[in-house]
C-alpha cells in the first residue's frame, strides 16, 4: 500500500508541528509513503531515509500548485492532505482524506480580502467534496465545518492534537541560546489579527507599576514575514513606550521551546479564534499555570485546568493576571491541574486513530 503526504507545511509553526508528530507513527504502516515536500526538504527529519521524497516547489493556496498537483501525485492508495489546500483536479488516488484544522477565512472575514476569502472558500468546498474522510482537530472545528458547508456529519472525524509527554522534562545539556528576562509572562503563537495580542498588551500596560517592573512579556513567534501581520500591535508598542518591556524571540529551535515555557510565570492566550490551540497543553506540560481566552476551542482543549477571560475585555484580563500573580496557592492548584490535563492528549492517540480510519477507508 502507498500513502502520499503533502508536508510543503512541515516547517510552519502550528500545522507543521502536526505533520511532525503524525506522519511518524503511520510510516511503517504502509509499504511505501511518499512526501511531497519543498525546496527546504525534511533532511532534519530522523524518518527522512524511511519515505520518498517528490520536490514540489509550489506555494500553498496558489494556481500553480493546482494546476500541478494532477502531474506530480503518483498513483497510490491515500492521499492525505493535512490542511484545505487539497487538488481540484483529478489525482490517481484511490481515497482522499483532507484535515481541517479551522474555517478562519470565512469566521473572521475581516482579517482577509475579498479574493483570499473566495479563493478559501472554493477550496474548503473541495476539500470537503473531493475527500473521503475529513478530520478536524476538535469538536469546535467540526461544528464550524458543519455551520459553512453542507456535508453528511458521519464523513467527520475529530482527532485532537497531542502534546509529547517528555515536552516538558528537560535533559541537563538543553539549553537556550536566548538572554530570556529573570521574570516574565509568555505568549507563544503568531502575530496575526485573530491572535488578538492587542488585548494582551493593553492589558499588560494597565498591570501596577510593580508587576510590569518584575515581569516583562515574552513573546515566542515571528513578528515579520505573516500574510496578515497584525500591525496595529507595533503601533500600541512604540505609542506607549513598551519596547523595553516587550520581547520578541524570533525563530527559536525546537528544543529550545519548552526551555522558554518552562521559565516563565504564567502563560496567556488572548486568542478569539483557534482550531485547537496546542500552546495551552504544551504550557501545561512545562508546569506554568494557564491564561485563557474562553472562545473558540480553548475551552474545550483547556477544561478545567484553566482560568479563563474575555478576550474582548483588557480590564478582565488585566484582573486575572494580578490574581494570579497573588494567589501562590491557586498557582499551585493550576499547575498540578494543567499537568495531568495535558497527559489526556497525546500524539500516539492521534495516531492510532487515522490508521482506524485509513483502515477502514482501505478496506471499503
Amino acid at each position: 500500500m502507498r500513502l502520499v503526504v503533502d508536508v510543503r507545511l512541515i516547517h510552519n509553526s502550528g500545522i507543521g508541528t502536526y505533520i511532525k508528530n503524525v506522519l511518524p507513527g503511520m510510516i511503517d504502516s504502509f509499504d511505501e509513503v511518499i512526501v511531497l515536500a519543498n525546496q527546504e526538504g525534511i533532511d532534519e527529519f530522523e524518518w527522512k531515509n524511511s519515505v520518498k521524497t517528490i520536490t514540489f516547489p509550489y506555494k500553498i493556496y496558489g494556481f500553480l500548485e493546482q494546476l500541478y498537483y494532477s502531474l506530480i501525485i503518483p498513483e497510490c492508495d491515500i492521499f492525505w492532505t493535512p490542511h484545505f489546500n487539497a487538488p481540484l483536479f483529478g489525482i490517481a488516488s484511490k481515497k482522499r482524506i483532507v484535515t481541517i484544522h479551522d474555517v478562519n477565512h470565512l469566521s473572521n472575514p475581516s482579517n482577509f480580502n475579498i479574493l483570499k476569502r473566495l479563493w478559501a472558500k472554493v477550496l474548503y468546498k473541495n476539500a470537503i467534496k473531493k475527500s473521503d474522510q475529513i478530520i478536524t482537530v476538535s469538536e469546535f472545528s467540526k461544528s464550524e465545518v458543519l455551520k459553512y458547508f453542507e456535508v453528511n456529519e458521519q464523513k467527520i472525524n475529530v482527532i485532537h492534537c497531542g502534546v509529547k509527554q517528555t515536552f516538558g522534562k528537560l535533559k541537563n545539556e538543553e539549553v537556550c541560546a536566548l538572554i530570556l528576562p529573570d521574570s516574565y509572562f509568555l505568549y507563544v503563537g503568531n502575530v496575526k489579527p485573530h491572535k488578538n495580542l492587542i488585548t494582551l498588551l493593553k492589558a499588560y500596560k494597565e498591570l501596577d507599576k510593580s508587576i510590569r517592573a518584575t515581569y516583562k512579556l515574552v513573546i515566542l513567534g515571528k513578528k515579520e514575514g505573516f500574510i496578515t501581520n497584525d500591525h496595529k500591535i507595533f503601533d500600541f508598542i512604540e505609542k506607549h513606550n513598551l519596547e523595553k518591556d516587550i520581547r520578541f524571540t524570533g525563530f527559536i529551535k525546537d528544543h529550545e521551546v519548552p526551555i522558554v515555557y518552562k521559565q516563565a510565570a504564567m502563560f496567556i492566550f488572548p486568542s478569539l479564534y483557534e482550531g485547537f490551540g496546542l500552546p495551552i497543553l504544551e504550557a501545561m506540560s512545562c508546569g506554568v499555570p494557564v491564561l485563557s481566552s474562553d472562545r473558540a476551542s480553548l475551552p474545550e482543549i483547556g477544561g478545567e485546568a484553566s482560568l479563563y477571560f474575555d478576550p474582548l475585555n483588557p480590564r478582565e484580563l488585566k484582573e486575572k493576571i494580578t490574581l494570579l500573580i497573588n494567589d501562590k496557592k491557586l498557582q499551585s492548584e493550576m499547575i498540578k491541574k494543567g499537568i495531568e490535563h495535558a497527559k489526556k492528549f497525546n500524539w500516539e492517540r492521534s495516531v492510532q486513530k487515522y490508521l482506524e480510519i485509513l483502515n477502514k477507508l482501505l478496506s471499503e
